[in-house]
């Protein structure tokens, strides 16, 4: 039985990623995924074969990209991107893997449409029409339930109200 480390299981599944999604070396990628590997997805088919039948019918420009990996004794948690998927939007994936002997052994996905840019845009400049936080984010001064300042709550930077923008911006100070 081999035993890994969180360091190396978040290793070997950017390895094994790169290999079947983005170089597509299934015979390399057999030593990544035990040959008793679940699959939790309902859209794969169950297997370490499913998962593989999957990619061999996906477009060429099929390419995952990761933005952020934790891993916790025999679990990690990728969160990334798979673009080229032969539909409008790319998608942004949490993946969990379960490593059992040193290899990928279950598979649990979340998976959503990207958001176009233009889309994006669109939220950051009518920002003023989407919840705000009150009471979190104001001004000293004010009464809690006043809405002075008004957050995109799903972005990383917060857009004001374009009537009072030096007030808003020293709340977030």
């Amino acid at each position: 039985m081999t035993k890994t480390t969180p360091e190396q299981n978040k290793a070997l599944v950017l390895e094994a990623f790169d290999t079947l999604f983005n170089k597509r070396d299934y015979a390399a990628a057999e030593r990544f995924w035990s040959d008793r590997y679940i699959q939790h997805s309902a859209h794969i088919a169950p297997g370490r074969g499913g998962l593989f039948d999957l990619i061999r019918s996906a477009p060429v420009t099929l390419r995952y990209e990761n933005q952020l990996i934790v891993a916790e004794g025999d679990y990690v948690i990728a969160h990334g991107r798979f673009s080229g998927i032969g539909r409008p939007a790319a998608w942004i994936a949490a993946d969990v893997v379960r490593f059992e002997d040193g290899k990928l052994a279950e598979h649990w996905d979340i998976l959503q449409d990207e958001l176009p840019d233009f889309i994006l845009q669109l939220l950051q400049l009518e920002a003023s029409i989407l919840t705000p936080l009150s009471g979190r984010l104001r001004p000293p001064g004010r009464r809690a339930g006043s809405i002075d300042c008004i957050v995109w709550v799903a972005g990383s930077t917060p857009a004001v109200r374009k009537d009072k923008p030096d007030r808003c911006r020293r709340a977030w100070r």
